[in-house]
């Protein structure tokens, strides 16, 4: 059966090819990868105390956006906004090249273009939560 998914506003193909135990192989990968970085390892470093729990979380983040299992209970924005001093748009865009490598590797095509996807997304809106700023508001009655 041929299916089409939509996230944001694109309609992906191929999450038939994501599984449980996909997902775990590319967590793994990607954050053993990400640890190796030198831009984005130090601050994972510091941030993660337990590798293995914090990749369990991870896993059950990516089945939960991906396949709707409905385990992940966390808050992804307090956890980054923890990190906030040390984050920029420069680094999630590593992150995403990372990503974009690690789930084209491991993925069928369709599949990595899901995640790939998927994550931009979050991506773009954790960037938001953290480093948009309005102007502050203007007092109209002292004008």
């Amino acid at each position: 059966m041929y299916r089409h998914y939509m996230i944001g506003a694109r309609v992906v193909d191929g999450l038939e090819n994501i599984d449980e135990q996909g997902l775990r192989r590319l967590v793994d990968r990607f954050y053993a990868q990400v640890r190796q970085d030198s831009e984005l390892g130090p601050i994972f470093g510091d941030a993660v105390a337990d590798w293995p729990e914090h990749l369990e979380k991870l896993t059950d983040f990516w089945s939960s956006v991906m396949l709707r299992t409905g385990r992940y209970k966390g808050n992804p924005l307090a956890a980054h906004f923890q990190q906030r001093p040390r984050l920029s748009p420069a680094l999630f865009e590593r992150w995403l090249a990372l990503w974009e490598e690690t789930t084209a590797e491991l993925m069928p095509p369709a599949a990595a273009a899901a995640l790939q996807a998927k994550a931009a997304r979050i991506a773009e809106s954790l960037q938001i939560a953290l480093f948009f700023k309005l102007p502050p508001v203007r007092d109209h009655k002292a004008a």
